[in-house]
């Protein structure tokens, strides 16, 4: 199973219907969760990190296998990423995505991470990165089951 946990939520349709295209395509390989946690507003940095945390926090389990999406991540091309998934999947039944608000996330967050990935190091709007997010885990399944998908 995927879990991706996210700051925030999708207000554009046009957003959200591509978020059920890659949900309705991940459908054949796996089962896939989205929790969408309260952005926090008009509060310190420090403050709004610690409540987003504490939102975060309420979904991970101890099973999970977390993977953050960090700036400071490793980066990895389409290829590496399907085996990464694929190599995490033959050891664990979950794995969990973490996409943070608008100043990132917790330090406690990152310290539970199993792996740090950054898909580049320029800053993407949190709701359109959840698109990406989807279509890269998408391609993984395709290209893990050789199966053909667009270049």
């Amino acid at each position: 199973m995927i879990k991706i946990i996210c700051v925030g939520k999708i207000k554009e349709k046009y957003l959200r219907d591509a978020i059920e295209e890659y949900k309705k395509r991940l459908s054949k390989y796996t089962k896939l969760e989205i929790i969408e946690v309260s952005d926090i507003d008009n509060q310190s940095i420090d403050i709004v990190l610690l409540k987003e945390k504490e939102l975060i926090e309420k979904y991970i389990d101890v099973r999970d296998f977390v993977i953050t999406l960090e700036i400071e991540g490793n980066m990895l091309s389409s290829e590496e990423l399907a085996k990464k998934i694929d190599s995490i999947f033959n050891n664990n039944s979950n794995i969990t995505f973490i996409i943070g608000g608008s100043y990132g996330l917790h330090q406690d967050i990152k310290n539970r991470s199993n792996y740090k990935l950054s898909f580049s190091k320029l800053t993407f709007p949190h709701q359109l990165f959840r698109v990406n997010l989807l279509e890269q885990i998408y391609r993984a399944f395709k290209i893990n089951n050789n199966e053909a998908y667009h270049k």
